[in-house]
């Protein structure tokens, strides 16, 4: 058969159902040779926009999303894509093309080295130099992918290279377990926790896997520890379980940042140090405070974040263990602590998060915004928050019943991310509402996309907070140099015309009362659909007098 017959055979035997992406030249053979295949080209309108797709699907599905651009500016439009999708942990294989292997040896047309490029944003990138190598490698980018902790993976494919003749057959992928954790870290880590007065839960990116997450709760039951999660740590508990203390990483004097300050250990799990730096919330009594860390790989090595005990190996089994250590001695009934001890902590956080619920203001207040968004969406609804200034109110006050149904990009914060990543969402789970939330600015850096769902008639939502400005980034420059920014305002479209320009509804809300009505038309429709809500951003710097200083980098 031909190579990249065969390079689809390989996908198809990884499981691969939909490839997202902009084709080009160079990767005509495989695109031809995907024509009989059952596996789904959804053509995009971006490289990037493809990317992020990529990115949800990946992180919503556990299986490597999969995008293709071709070579030159393809794979450059790719790199935000993947960079993001790697530094927040998504399994992403990105497919590019590439010019002939005889000329890339010397200056030609679009031929650059594309490899060296991916390789400081990706786990592995290798260009196929024989057809003969096809299997191993596709077969070595979707076990490294999805191998913990999740990355990405990019194979280039040189055109001369798809033509060749081959006889050959995948490899069949094969079920590898994770490690289990040492059981003398597991001993050490319950000593701990039973020789502790104030323990607390710091929950992390990787506690969202569905089994992890199952046996955090157990252990926080066991403990009657109180569990604050990071921002892509959200569900990793319950929200209205009451040993759910909401999310960190917003203001250093936020409440349960307070928490930690009088902690003597920390029980971090699956905790990236990408997501929130430890000086911002390890602060006092470092000599006395404990830190149990439990996750896929050892810990990073920081001055603020060093642990006395290290759980290293399946996150999921490591709770297990743990659990069953503390279950297993007797010299204390369980749990260890009275969580009413946290209540006062917890009430304080949800009558904060319940004050504006009748506001009337407009432009709305992001808090009001967010309480209708949660009172509409369902448990198993799914949110995708872009970056800007509506990320950080999303993150302090939206809050989840389960793991990934908020979806932020926090690692790498690309801004772009989420209307694009919205469609990868609604591809992998159909049966979701799927709601982007986008501030003006991100929101029109991949806007183009909107025709990729049109045509794919996909019932997503993109909710545009307008404000007119760089918002986060007055925000942050007005806290620094006191109220002084530098100019950043910029104008937009009318987003009713937009959305009609598209061939898809759209809303622009002139009253509060407007938007509940709103959310349940635009998820009516057979296609996407936009709501552009003015916003006060105002609020910005009252939470910053409230809260501390705003820690979360741009």
């Amino acid at each position: 058969m031909k190579a990249s017959d065969l390079f689809v055979k390989c996908l198809e035997n990884e499981g691969v159902e939909r490839i997202f992406g902009v084709p080009g030249e160079e990767n005509a053979d495989l695109m031809i040779s995907l024509i009989n295949s059952p596996i789904d080209f959804v053509l995009c309108r971006h490289e990037q926009a493809a990317a992020f797709a990529a990115d949800a699907y990946g992180r919503l599905t556990g299986k490597a999303g999969v995008c293709l651009a071709t070579l030159g500016p393809g794979v450059t439009n790719l790199l935000t894509g993947l960079a993001d999708a790697n530094m927040d942990r998504a399994p992403v294989v990105a497919i590019v093309g590439q010019g002939s292997t005889t000329r890339q040896h010397k200056e030609s047309h679009q031929i650059m080295d594309a490899i060296r490029m991916c390789e400081p944003i990706t786990k592995w990138s290798v260009s196929v130099l024989a057809p003969e190598n096809i299997t191993e490698v596709i077969r070595k980018a979707f076990k490294l992918s999805e191998t913990e902790k999740p990355g990405v993976c990019v194979i280039e494919l040189p055109e001369d290279v798809a033509k060749k003749d081959i006889q050959d057959k995948p490899m069949k992928p094969i079920k590898v377990r994770r490690p289990a954790a040492d059981h003398k870290s597991v001993a050490q880590a319950a000593e701990l926790i039973y020789s502790s007065k104030s323990p607390i839960i710091l929950a992390g990116n990787g506690a969202i896997r569905k089994r992890a997450a199952k046996q955090l709760t157990k252990l926080a039951h066991n403990i009657g520890a109180g569990v604050v999660n990071t921002f892509m740590g959200k569900g990793a508990i319950p929200m209205d379980d009451e040993h759910c203390l909401y999310t960190i990483g917003l203001g250093t004097g936020d409440y349960n940042n307070l928490a930690f300050d009088s902690a003597d250990l920390i029980i971090s799990c699956g905790y990236d140090l990408v997501e929130y730096a430890p000086k911002a919330w390890n602060r006092t009594n470092q000599s006395q405070k404990k830190i149990i860390h439990m996750d896929f790989w050892p810990a990073e090595v920081d001055r603020d974040y060093a642990p006395s005990v290290e759980i290293v190996g399946d996150l999921a089994d490591g709770l297990w263990q743990l659990n069953q250590a503390l279950e297993s001695r007797k010299e204390r009934p369980l749990p260890l602590f009275d969580i009413k001890s946290r209540k006062d902590l917890r009430a304080t956080l949800t009558h904060d998060f319940l004050a504006e619920m009748n506001d009337q203001c407009f432009p709305m207040k992001p808090q009001k915004i967010l309480y209708e968004v949660r009172n509409f969406l369902g448990p198993n609804d799914i949110l995708l928050s872009d970056v800007g200034a509506h990320k950080m109110w999303i993150s302090r006050y939206y809050q989840c019943f389960q793991p990934n149904t908020c979806l932020i990009s926090n690692g790498f914060c690309s801004m772009g991310f989420a209307m694009p990543g919205s469609i990868g969402a609604k591809i992998a789970l159909p049966d979701r509402k799927i709601l982007s939330i986008n501030g003006d600015a991100g929101f029109s850096m991949n806007a183009q996309d909107l025709e990729t769902a049109v045509r794919k008639k996909l019932n997503i939502v993109a909710m545009v907070w307008v404000d007119g400005e760089y918002g986060l980034i007055k925000w942050k420059q007005q806290d620094q140099f006191s109220g002084k920014h530098s100019d950043l305002e910029f104008n937009n479209p009318d987003f009713e015309k937009l959305a009609e320009a598209y061939g898809m509804w759209g809303k622009a809300l002139t009253a509060v009362d407007q938007l509940p009505t709103s959310l349940e038309e635009a998820f009516q429709q057979e296609g996407p659909a936009i709501i552009a809500v003015p916003v006060d951003y105002r609020e910005n710097r009252k939470l910053t007098a409230r809260l501390g200083n705003i820690e979360i980098p741009i």
